[in-house]
């Protein structure tokens, strides 16, 4: 269903060899948020979401002098468990995705900590690819999914694997405010059925695998969402994450690279 190429991983926000792709960016200064285009250092200010036809207004900032929000603003937030292969281990694949959906007030931005929740004991890592939905979606079909993806970013689907194994259901596990980390650029023109995704532990390699490998691609994602849920502009769908995930701890930076997006790094810290 999807084709295999590995390429080497990205660390900074600039594309590299890729002469078609767009990068937008979602920032604050002096207490307003913008959205706009990221030109090497520079932004150049959009009137709005690039997906919902933002356009330049004529002014720019130095991308040193703002600090980066989540590069979304979403209405949905959906995910997928069990995703890839190395993370079901000796289980059988499902014949559908394993949806699920997280409250929107769970994303926070590239430049944001993660807080760890008073209770938590037990809160792990998720690195995953993301796309942002470029259009209103419902009953898509399979061969014209890709109209429908505006672009793509990075995500930590931050989990509290102790309430997600006691609790009926995942709400808190896996959706409580600040546990879903986006960012830090939302880059349209990549072909999101083959990018690298890498997580890294205090600067250590411990997740990564091919976009590829997912059992159930992206295209697929949209074409199975859109049959039950309206998909709007804006709207989320997460990769689900490869391989096995650990505990994180106050003081922890989590990074999550994927190709051609650059680098998503959250500070770990305790909540009261």
């Amino acid at each position: 269903m999807i084709k295999i190429v590995s390429a080497g991983l990205l660390a900074a926000l600039m594309i590299v060899g890729n002469a078609t792709a767009q990068t937008y960016v979602r920032y604050e200064q002096n207490g307003m948020a913008s959205w706009g285009e990221l030109k090497g250092d520079t932004i150049e200010q959009l009137s709005g979401a690039p997906y919902l036809e933002g356009k330049s207004t004529g002014k720019s900032v130095k991308r040193a002098d703002v600090k980066l929000l989540a590069p979304v603003e979403p209405k949905l937030v959906f995910m997928t468990a069990l995703n890839f292969k190395s993370h079901i281990g000796d289980r059988e694949p499902a014949k559908y995705p394993g949806l699920f959906t997280v409250p929107a007030h769970s994303i926070i931005g590239p430049e944001d900590n993660i807080v760890r929740p008073a209770e938590s004991k037990n809160l792990h890592y998720e690195a995953e690819m993301v796309v942002v939905v470029g259009k209103h979606a419902k009953n898509v079909p399979l061969e014209k999914a890709g109209d429908y993806i505006f672009g793509v970013t990075a995500g930590n689907d931050v989990s509290e694997r102790d309430w997600q194994r006691n609790d009926i259901q995942w709400l808190r596990a896996k959706g409580t405010d600040g546990f879903n980390a986006v960012g830090p650029v939302l880059v349209k023109g990549l072909d999101y059925t083959n990018l690298e995704i890498e997580g890294r532990l205090n600067g250590e390699r411990v997740q990564g695998q091919n976009s590829s490998d997912m059992l159930f691609d992206m295209n697929y994602m949209v074409y199975y969402i859109s049959k039950y849920f309206t998909l709007e502009p804006g709207d989320l769908i997460w990769s689900g994450t490869m391989g096995s995930t650990k505990k994180m701890e106050p003081g922890d930076v989590y990074e999550v690279d994927v190709e051609g997006v650059g680098v998503l790094r959250n500070k770990v810290e305790q909540g009261k």
